[in-house]
């Protein structure tokens, strides 16, 4: 099969590194892809929907596989199925569970699945009022695509008007901020948790966790994500049960009712407390870095998985998956994640010994002079597995040390939560 992967971060280099693994792959291209990607894919330089319509339809591409969120909420599914084109990746309508937080509460509400209380506004001055009005602490959300940055956790009133202020006045995340979500504050511990859709039917991957803040101890600014684990110990067994109940299969049942059938990767982040999943965001694609180590842990071909979701044969499906537990650790530019120098040579990359068990995927790098240079905020993601989530954590802090450039930055404390809970109650597998 000649498979076309959109993207060229350092989740779609995860998508590559295992699609190039599949036995029924013959070809893989990426557009644009990257440095990186070039050693598994064909790299091009298409631009737009239409560049990469028209490609897929001249080269004969049996499958075109959407990395980001970007294209999917603009509608490039759309484009490669009216062209009678396969497509892994839900329509623009299904995609605006994530183009849109108000289109995403507002479904919540209307199918009962649960979400904190929330109010949406298109002007600053009943915003003000609405923040006036409620007790803090407030989420402030930027109601489109903001790259994973356009959520403000605010502790106070002024704080809240601050938000409000860099997402509708100054613009900061441009027209996705003209409209506002502020929900009430949910307190207890992230999850998140993803499966693939084919409309009705779903596969589900083990629950992740995310480390969204840039410093140790969950403090800072967020950021895209400064590294991930999985199986996250958060969601036990009948935890999961829950959240497919109350949850996923909602959510599968409410789209499809709305004339919006979800058909590819359905991200549920959730908020756990009390022994009770509410979700606080929906996403249409794979979580970068969550993808990353769910990449190590598949041990079933990828892209039979995501052929099962094409074609609608997920309630058939039976993916397998490691035992054990992967992480990935985050290497971020000085600065990230406001403004960062790039360019910076990267030492100790090209020497180390990646294999099934630990993989360094590239997010933010180039090639310069025959060598590896910093091109992002997000430079690196290091991932390992092992048979328990301390050992995958030794492998990967291993590799991180082994590597680096001029004021590298990266959490320490990935996956503690993890252990901590490992410790008190028991290993969770997928």
């Amino acid at each position: 099969m000649k498979v076309l992967l959109v993207g060229g971060g350092g989740r779609e280099h995860a998508l590559a590194w295992k699609l190039a693994r599949s036995p029924r792959l013959t070809r893989l291209y990426a557009a644009p892809g990257s440095a990186a990607i070039a050693r598994l894919a064909e790299c091009l330089p298409l631009k737009g929907s239409a560049a990469i319509v028209e490609f897929a339809a001249r080269a004969g591409i049996d499958l075109t596989v959407v990395g980001p969120e970007a294209p999917l909420v603009e509608g490039l599914a759309d484009a490669l199925l009216a062209r009678g084109l396969r497509v892994f990746g839900p329509t623009r309508a299904a995609a605006a569970l994530e183009g849109s937080k108000s289109f995403a509460k507002e479904f919540m509400r209307r199918h009962g699945i649960p979400s904190a209380p929330f109010a949406v506004f298109d002007r600053i001055e009943a915003a003000r009022a609405h923040i006036a009005e409620q007790p803090g602490p407030y989420v402030v959300k930027a109601d489109g695509l903001a790259a994973g940055k356009g959520v403000s956790i605010c502790a106070n009133r002024a704080d809240a008007v601050e938000a409000l202020e860099r997402m509708m006045v100054r613009r900061e995340f441009g027209e996705a901020g003209a409209r506002v979500v502020i929900e009430a504050f949910l307190p207890g511990e992230e999850a998140s948790y993803f499966c693939i859709s084919d409309g009705t039917g779903y596969v589900t991957f083990p629950a992740c966790q995310d480390h969204k803040r840039i410093h140790d101890g969950d403090r800072g600014p967020n950021t895209g994500g400064m590294g991930a684990y999985c199986p996250a110990p958060i969601l036990t067994p009948a935890l999961e049960r829950r959240v497919q109940e109350s949850i996923v299969e909602p959510t599968l049942r409410g789209m499809a009712a709305e004339g919006r059938p979800y058909r590819g990767v359905l991200y549920i982040g959730l908020m756990i407390a009390g022994g009770e999943p509410r979700v606080v965001e929906y996403n249409c694609r794979f979580g970068d870095p969550e993808c990353q180590p769910l990449m190590l842990m598949l041990e079933s071909d990828l892209l039979e998985l995501l052929l099962g979701a094409v074609e609608g044969r997920c309630a058939t499906q039976r993916p397998r998956w490691r035992p054990g537990a992967a992480a990935c650790i985050v290497m971020a530019s000085a600065g990230y994640p406001g403004e960062y120098a790039t360019g910076v040579p990267i030492h100790g990359l090209e020497s180390l010994a990646e294999n099934e068990t630990c993989a360094v995927f590239h997010a933010g790098t180039a090639l310069a002079d025959g060598g590896w240079v910093t091109n992002g905020g997000r430079v690196l993601g290091v991932t390992a597995w092992d048979a328990s989530l301390q050992a995958a954590l030794a492998k990967g802090y291993a590799l991180v040390g082994q590597m680096g450039w001029e004021g590298v930055s990266y959490r320490k404390d990935i996956g503690q939560k993890g252990i901590a809970k490992v410790r008190s109650v028991g290993p969770a597998g997928p």
